[in-house]
């Protein structure tokens, strides 16, 4: 059935004010805007945020507004396909690039969206979530899931820098977002990740599992790289070296609306990646890659991000002929599959 609907013009007017006075509109008009024949309407684009042309920015900031006028000194990384007010990199994900100076401390607080923190560069910061003090080293990936306390503090000399990851635009958009203050932690001993820091073996208390949604806060880099690298020594041949970052406990995703992966590109590999329903993030961890999708190519140097839409194959080639190439992964995967939207085509 490929006829012509209908338009809201070929209606009389009288018939339009009447509907519009008893807050109805007439489907057929836009059931092709909202139900589009074999591939949904997109407004994500494929967009690039050199880290190097939004560092001097974000420094910038730092001398203009002291921490305490910003709560969190951020330069969010928006997509200008869904208008930079929205402060959107795709329909559920939310980017923005966060800077604390030595000495600073951003206070506790809690809020409904799911947050992650990729380190990007610097030494001697820290995340405190539910007590546990997590260190801040590059590459880490650091959880602050929906409702648990978190502040970022700094004992360090330099700046350090983070990518914020959060499920923002979908608790907003379904009216749920909002944040509490709370006053400093007090730090518990112990920590998760270096309680389940071997796959396979799980902690358990007299033949009892732990019931903590979220037993692994902080996956350190050093730790998911030296497994990337064992998966290539183990089976040279594989084509896609790629781990996802789950709740070790359960198996599932470590977070319940987006997913994350660490990807490893060998020597000189091209990769392409299969068009997927969810939109993607990239962020370059170590080396140089070439991301290609939607037309564009988008030359990323260590620390930059990127975005690709979902339905669109992404290819990924290493620059180096000599070195691995690492790239961090964030994308709507649980979301999608909890919808019953996921696909791969």
């Amino acid at each position: 059935m490929s006829h012509e609907l209908g338009r809201l013009e070929d209606l009389p007017q009288d018939y339009r004010d009447d509907l519009k006075a008893l807050n109805l509109v007439p489907l057929w008009p836009s059931l092709r805007a909202v139900l589009p024949p074999g591939v949904p309407t997109r407004a994500t684009q494929a967009i690039h945020w050199p880290y190097a042309t939004l560092k001097p920015l974000l420094l910038k900031a730092g001398e203009l507004t002291p921490i305490e006028k910003a709560e969190r000194r951020v330069l969010v990384l928006a997509n200008p396909g869904h208008g930079l007010e929205n402060m959107k990199a795709s329909p559920a994900m939310y980017l923005g690039m966060q800077l604390l100076l030595p000495g600073e401390w951003a206070p506790s607080h809690r809020h409904t969206p799911n947050a992650v923190r990729m380190i990007v560069e610097g030494e001697g910061a820290y995340t405190t979530v539910d007590g546990e003090k997590c260190p801040m080293r590059r590459g880490d990936l650091i959880l602050t899931p929906t409702g648990l306390w978190h502040e970022h503090g700094h004992d360090g000399t330099e700046p350090v820098v983070w990518l914020d990851v959060l499920d923002l635009p979908l608790v907003y958009y379904m009216e749920a977002s909002y944040h509490i203050n709370g006053t400093r932690q007090t730090v518990k001993q112990g920590s998760g990740d270096r309680a389940w820091t071997r796959a396979g073996v799980v902690p358990t208390q007299v033949f009892g599992r732990s019931d903590k949604r979220y037993p692994m806060l902080r996956y350190p880099w050093v730790d998911t790289r030296a497994a990337l690298l064992a998966m290539v020594a183990n089976e040279p041949q594989l084509d896609c070296v790629q781990v996802t970052y789950v709740n070790p406990g359960t198996g599932d995703d470590a977070e319940n609306i987006l997913g994350f992966y660490a990807l490893m590109l060998k020597p000189g590999q091209t990769l392409t990646l299969p068009a997927r329903s969810p939109s993607q993030v990239f962020h370059l961890i170590e080396g140089g890659v070439n991301v290609s999708t939607c037309g564009k190519t988008f030359a990323l140097v260590e620390s930059d991000t990127c975005c690709a839409p979902g339905y669109e194959t992404v290819t990924l080639t290493n620059r180096s002929a000599d070195q691995p190439a690492f790239v961090f992964i964030a994308d709507e995967t649980p979301l999608h599959r909890k919808l019953g939207v996921y696909e791969t085509r």
